[in-house]
């Protein structure tokens, strides 16, 4: 990737800011397409062989072009957990990649990666995973060669799963299972998950393929929870919240500015976030899945309890 341009749309958030350093380790010139460039100052080289330049990302399809044009590959990150007006999950996961993966084939570019999530599916109940699927669809028939990466939930010290029920147990007397708890998950690291962006950027075979990427080990969302509470010492209760109860709870918490449920969340933990059987994965990409557990207490520390310290005698 030497003297190439790299264009990364969502390039200044969670797992961009982990993509781009590596990009431009190996020589490339990143632009990475932000919608705030002022405060991507993150992002701005320390070292690196290569350069990063922040560009303005707006979603016309002039400004579109701009960014794609003489870039050798696109990276496409942009992503949303909740609408904040009708219409965005369709906007921003079904429309705007295909109008990426067009623009990108018109200027020439080689090589697309689309990061999309597992559970992405036009049957689903949920509108997140339905605009998700609407999105890959779209990216293949604009571009057939594209590489599809669908990670599971993704972990890392700027992570919003592990940091926020820890940040909620500091306060809470217990923890929400919603459904009970049983859903599964199997969370992959954010650094695996930059990993294999690269991966499927130089490696040949990976074109046109769609991965699953998971860590090495599937958990219940009960799990999840008494480890976050494990690793901060602390002890709360866990109180199952059954589904009907957790949309009416979710209804209510959508009228803040940045709700922590969703009615549309609720659905889709209806259903397991784990690789499908026979998927291809990080293993096929030639990366070795990083545990939870060597990674998140390095960043939950900061939400361990208080325990005072006894003199000595």
């Amino acid at each position: 990737m030497r003297d190439e341009i790299v264009t990364v749309f969502g390039g200044a958030g969670f797992i961009g800011r982990h993509l781009v350093r590596r990009l431009a380790a190996r020589g490339a010139t990143v632009r990475v397409a932000t919608r705030s460039p002022n405060t991507a100052g993150h992002l701005l080289p320390m070292g690196e062989v290569g350069q990063i330049v922040l560009a303005r990302f707006g979603e016309d399809e002039a400004t579109i072009r701009s960014l794609v044009e003489g870039a050798s590959a696109v990276v496409n990150l942009v992503g949303i957990l909740f609408e904040r007006g009708a219409g965005d999950f369709d906007r921003i996961h079904g429309a705007l990649p295909g109008r990426i993966a067009t623009a990108a084939r018109a200027a020439g570019v080689r090589k697309l990666v689309h990061v999309s999530a597992i559970g992405a599916d036009p049957a689903s109940p949920s509108l997140y995973a339905r605009s998700k699927a609407a999105g890959e669809r779209a990216v293949r028939e604009a571009f057939p060669e594209a590489v599809i990466l669908r990670p599971s939930i993704v972990f890392g010290p700027e992570d919003g799963f592990f940091n926020r029920f820890a940040a909620m147990a500091r306060l809470a007397p217990a923890l929400p299972l919603v459904g009970g708890g049983g859903t599964r998950f199997q969370p992959v690291y954010v650094g695996d998950v930059a990993d294999a962006i690269v991966a499927a950027l130089e490696r040949p075979d990976a074109a046109g393929r769609t991965f699953e990427l998971g860590g090495p080990k599937v958990y219940s969302f009960a799990e999840l929870l008494r480890y976050v509470l494990e690793v901060t010492g602390r002890r709360r209760l866990l109180v199952p919240l059954p589904w009907g109860l957790a949309r009416l709870q979710a209804r209510i918490l959508e009228l803040l500015p940045t709700p922590p449920l969703t009615r549309d969340q609720v659905s889709l933990l209806e259903r397991d976030n784990v690789v499908s059987p026979g998927a291809p994965g990080l293993a096929e990409l030639g990366i070795t899945p990083t545990p939870l557990e060597t990674v998140v207490p390095t960043y939950l520390q900061a939400y361990r309890a208080w325990r005072p310290t006894l003199p000595v005698a």
